[in-house]
């Protein structure tokens, strides 16, 4: 039965981030919730950063159900809530909010599963073999986390940005996950090497994202080829330039999309209690 037109009883699910123009998840949430009868609606809020604090606190106000975070609001949510689950607290990056019983926001990262979730069908490709993060953001800090602690165990597990500082704090981070020294920090212009090296290259950046679609986070598209797995967190467009080229020279490409599904269904699990339909 489907759910009545928005009205007094209706719960508020909040994108929070900047931009959030191209963003899919209003659609993907709110043809779930109609499928299943509930009586919710996503939303996409464009919050500047010196909003978000007012933002998080306003959605408390209003009693919303949840809400999700992205770019560029991942690690200062992490520092806007009143407790974190351990993916979260072990990345320090948040992308989804779960309202805690008396009042408050519980922080969680299902960017960790997300991830995971769409990788396991390239395990026999990338599982024990040298991997490269692109960025050093909330998005990497999942990646980096997941790559730590799954079952695919990345003999070496590098992270390149252009601003090595943060891929450095990101590192030390995470060194309680890191107990065999496989996490490195290395800068995007000394990275060729590693690149070349790796069994998986993911983009956890938004560079190539709508409407920057001529971008790319790696310039040096020769050093891929088909030893390569190319993974883009960036799911509008559906293929990045970095996708284009590097199957172009033979790589194994993954999109953003299943990543996108696989969070997103980790988060409504969350708010509802229900298995997002598929």
């Amino acid at each position: 039965m489907p759910p009545d037109p928005p009205g007094p009883t209706t719960r508020l699910v909040a994108l929070l981030g900047n931009p959030v123009a191209h963003s899919r998840s209003p659609a993907l949430h709110n043809a779930a919730f109609r499928a299943l009868g509930l009586s919710f609606i996503y939303v996409a809020c464009r919050v500047e950063a010196g909003d978000l604090p007012d933002a998080v606190r306003g959605l408390a106000a209003l009693g919303a159900a949840g809400a999700n975070v992205t770019v560029p609001h991942k690690e200062a949510a992490a520092r806007l809530v009143d407790r974190l689950t351990p993916a979260a607290a072990a990345t320090r990056a948040v992308n989804t909010l779960v309202p805690i019983e008396g009042g408050g926001w519980e922080g969680d990262n299902t960017d960790v599963e997300g991830f995971l979730a769409p990788l396991a069908a390239h395990a026999e490709r990338v599982a024990g073999a040298p991997a490269v993060v692109l960025g050093a953001g909330g998005a990497a800090r999942a990646v980096a986390y997941a790559l730590l602690t799954s079952s695919f165990a990345p003999s070496r597990i590098t992270v390149v940005a252009r601003t090595p500082e943060r891929a450095h704090r990101l590192a030390a981070d995470l060194a309680p996950f890191d107990r065999d020294g496989r996490l490195h920090a290395s800068p995007i212009e000394k990275s060729r090497p590693v690149v070349r090296a790796a069994a998986l290259v993911v983009n956890a950046t938004p560079v190539g994202m709508a409407p920057d679609t001529d971008a790319t986070p790696w310039p040096h598209p020769d050093d891929l080829g088909p030893g390569h797995l190319v993974y883009d967190l960036v799911y509008a467009p559906a293929e990045t330039r970095l996708l284009r080229e590097a199957a172009a020279r033979g790589a194994a490409t993954l999109g953003g999309l299943p990543m996108l599904h696989a969070q997103a269904a980790a988060a409504f699990r969350r708010w509802t209690g229900r298995e997002m339909p598929g």
